[in-house]
């Protein structure tokens, strides 16, 4: 199971735009019961971080950052690609299918890897979680400028920024697929990084 990656769509360049498109906000506003007026809010407040459910249009797998950006990695140097991910707090979020939440968890549990896994927190129905702004900003805006305040760093930003009216969203058999190569690469470093022995001494023949 650890080696097997599903016959799923290949892209080769990671993409770079951190930005939401028109159509990518229309695909994430489609997550809310009131489509139209989160797009509201977004027209006059497009800087501001949005609350929206997951579960009936996308489930988002919530991972520490080292270790989401490992899976991020693996995902589009080795594998599919990924769908769209966004840094939060210190965690990367993962947008998925709906059920990989549900599913994920289950799978890992017979994953010989899964001890090396850290905790991942799978948002489903009934849940909801924190999206970026639609465009880059700074986490204190024109208001701390106009304040001469110093403007930080925003804690919330697109890494692969939703792009069309329905991008692909990997399954709960990719996000596995990623964890246990993620968990592997971490192994790998550790391994490379322990000290060595002392050489054994020669003794005169």
């Amino acid at each position: 199971m650890s080696d097997w990656l599903p016959d799923t769509p290949r892209t080769l360049t990671f993409p770079t735009a951190a930005y939401v498109t028109l159509a990518g906000a229309d695909w994430l506003a489609s997550a809310s019961p009131h489509p139209d007026t989160v797009q509201a809010l977004w027209a006059t407040r497009p800087a501001a971080p949005s609350v929206l459910p997951c579960g009936s249009v996308f489930d988002v797998i919530n991972a520490p950052a080292l270790f989401g950006r490992r899976m991020v990695d693996r995902l589009w140097s080795a594998g599919p690609g990924s769908g769209p991910v966004a840094a939060h707090r210190g965690r990367i979020l993962l947008f998925a299918a709906p059920g990989t939440a549900q599913r994920l968890p289950s799978l890992l549990g017979w994953e010989e890897w899964a001890r090396a896994v850290p905790p991942l927190l799978c948002h489903g129905s009934g849940d909801a979680v924190t999206v970026p702004p639609l465009h880059p900003c700074h986490a204190s805006g024109a208001d701390a400028e106009g304040a001469g305040e110093a403007v930080t760093p925003a804690v919330s930003r697109w890494l692969v920024a939703p792009d069309v009216r329905s991008p692909w969203l990997p399954g709960p058999d990719v996000l596995l697929w990623a964890c246990v190569r993620a968990a592997r690469w971490a192994a790998d470093e550790e391994r490379e990084a322990a000290p060595q022995g002392p050489l054994p001494a020669l003794t005169p023949g």
